[in-house]
């Protein structure tokens, strides 16, 4: 049995994944969605990115979590990549879903084109929150109308400070067993970093035909994803 520890991006918390979870425990697999403080039913709690990577260490710790496969979408990889150094043999396969790879020493922010002089702006002008997207963000992405809805009702402000302090790794990426997955109609090819991790031994790609929210576009595909993942590692 593998234990998955799913962690959504930015302004979603573990409700991201409920349409994910009864296939992965279908399959005779755990599967523990993690809400970060800060957001959704922990809204209010103060975070910044090392709270957002202690959360993930402390519930893996915590819960005696052996054989994890550790999965972070968009945001989350930046917390997850830190955590799945952190947790030492616990660690199955880290999986990264069209999402943004940590660099040590680099915040999140300065993968924005002006170094995310505009995102910070953004921040400071609400409150030391960014705030929740409009439904705008979400077009383009494989989503029907009533999803986009979903989306947008759940998202909760996303904590300014975890978008902006420097990641720490522990070890690099590369030495890590991982997965990437692509979803095509977010761009058929991965971040410079990304692209440099599936050049390594340890590394493999996985693509969806879909946009940059899987969780709600196409639940039972991610799944099989995640599924294989498990399987192979």
């Amino acid at each position: 049995m593998v234990n998955f520890v799913l962690v959504a991006g930015a302004q979603l918390g573990a409700w991201a994944w409920d349409d994910v979870v009864p296939h992965l425990r279908a399959a005779g697999h755990d599967a523990r969605p993690l809400t970060l403080s800060g957001l959704a039913e922990k809204r209010g709690m103060p975070a910044g990115q090392q709270t957002h990577v202690r959360d993930i260490v402390d519930e893996i710790e915590r819960r005696d979590l052996r054989d994890v496969v550790l999965v972070g979408h968009s945001y989350a990889g930046i917390p997850v990549g830190q955590a799945a150094g952190r947790i030492g043999d616990r660690l199955r396969r880290v999986v990264f879903v069209d999402a943004e790879v940590p660099a040590d020493g680099v915040p999140f922010v300065s993968a924005w084109p002006d170094g995310g002089a505009a995102v910070l702006k953004e921040i400071a002008e609400h409150d030391g929150h960014r705030p929740v997207a409009p439904p705008s963000h979400y077009a383009g992405h494989g989503l029907t109308d009533e999803q986009i809805a979903r989306i947008v009702d759940g998202s909760t402000p996303h904590p300014g400070t975890t978008l902006s302090e420097p990641a720490v790794l522990p070890r690099p990426l590369a030495e890590l067993p991982g997965t990437y997955v692509v979803c095509l109609l977010a761009g058929a090819e991965p971040s410079d970093r990304a692209a440099e991790l599936l050049t390594g031994e340890r590394w493999r790609r996985a693509d969806l035909d879909t946009g940059h929210w899987p969780m709600f576009s196409r639940p039972r595909e991610l799944a099989a994803v995640l599924l294989d993942v498990a399987e192979a590692a």
